[in-house]
């Protein structure tokens, strides 16, 4: 008996490894179905249904993906094309400029790559292997969230069913929690990225950092990362400043301090407000362990991972309990969440 449990163990640890990118792309989908819940019941009250407010939110999403493509893309091209342009020019340090270069050639790849705007509102067209498999995996992603801002409920009634009667509240409350921390997150995410993006681009500008766009988009994805984020986002947007001038470099530096400061008293507390309860520290050691295990893509779920690990054992070993557990607003107040 003991040798068959441990098979079964080996056996499916081996299968849900092979299946980590079909499981991790449910997980993102529910985690979206998360992030949306709170506005398609918002949009269900005033008369809305459920499935017009999804498909509400689905065509927000791609006219945004429209503008990036259309206005964003062609000019991180132009900054990525000037970028290399000044760096097989610049005499010194060979080796440095071939790291940059490399760089630099496979952000332009990655940039060429992208469909346009046309592409993507014309699926029609004809595209790569590498794009169908995107575009089928952003499909099952968008087609799982729909699915379950849709049964959610019922699922949790189906699982439930299975546990004795007097742990069913809590296993639900415990589950709508995950739930809307996992939204909250997600949307504090998105909104922080769109305003460090926007704020550090126009600020780059002003004081005339090179490949201000570029840099700026940098310096915001940087933001997921905490600590080590920060720190990579100032060193590199005070070498981009610093092939301008000392002052350039100097400006870039502040800007950053200063973002990091109105972030730290004023944006944060009232974007993410700790929505996922988690310290600095864990977060860095999850995305990094993320990481290392499943490789790059894969970090993406580090951190509403970790705060679903951490809301279970909240509950399971500290006894908290689900109910009485406040969640952040992240753009809708957390009972706009509940069905």
């Amino acid at each position: 008996m003991a040798t068959a449990v441990a098979v079964g163990v080996v056996v499916l640890a081996l299968a849900l490894w092979k299946l980590k990118l079909i499981l991790t792309l449910i997980f993102v989908g529910v985690t979206w179905a998360a992030a949306m819940r709170p506005g398609v019941d918002w949009l269900h009250r005033r008369g809305v249904p459920r499935a017009v407010g999804v498909l509400l939110h689905y065509l927000v999403l791609l006219g945004l993906v429209a503008l990036f493509l259309s206005f964003v893309v062609p000019r991180l091209i132009t900054e990525v094309q000037t970028a290399l342009n000044a760096a097989q020019n610049a005499p010194a340090h060979p080796h440095a400029n071939g790291i940059k270069d490399q760089i630099l050639n496979a952000l332009e790849k990655r940039l060429r790559n992208l469909p346009s705007a046309g592409k993507l509102l014309h699926p029609a067209v004809t595209v790569g292997t590498e794009a169908v498999k995107v575009l089928v995996g952003v499909f099952f992603v968008l087609a799982t969230a729909a699915y379950w801002v849709f049964e959610r409920d019922s699922f949790i009634d189906f699982v439930t069913g299975f546990f004795a009667r007097p742990k069913r509240k809590k296993i639900r409350d415990t589950w709508q929690l995950i739930d809307l921390k996992l939204g909250a997150f997600v949307r504090g995410q998105l909104l922080l990225i769109v305003i460090v993006g926007t704020v550090m681009s126009t600020a780059f500008y002003l004081i005339g950092e090179p490949y201000f766009l570029l840099i700026g988009i940098i310096v915001a994805l940087l933001e997921i990362v905490p600590v080590v984020g920060p720190l990579a986002a100032l060193v590199l947007a005070v070498a981009a400043g610093a092939t301008q001038s000392w002052h350039t470099a100097a400006f870039a530096a502040g800007a950053l301090l200063l973002l990091r400061v109105l972030q730290d008293y004023i944006v944060n507390p009232r974007v993410l407000g700790g929505v996922v309860g988690l310290s600095p520290l864990l977060v860095l050691v999850a995305v990094s362990v993320v990481g290392v295990v499943l490789g790059p893509f894969y970090v993406l779920i580090a951190v509403p991972l970790s705060s679903l690990l951490v809301t279970v054992l909240d509950v399971v070993v500290r006894g908290v309990e689900p109910a009485d557990a406040e969640v952040p607003t992240v753009l809708f107040p957390a009972k706009d969440s509940e069905g």
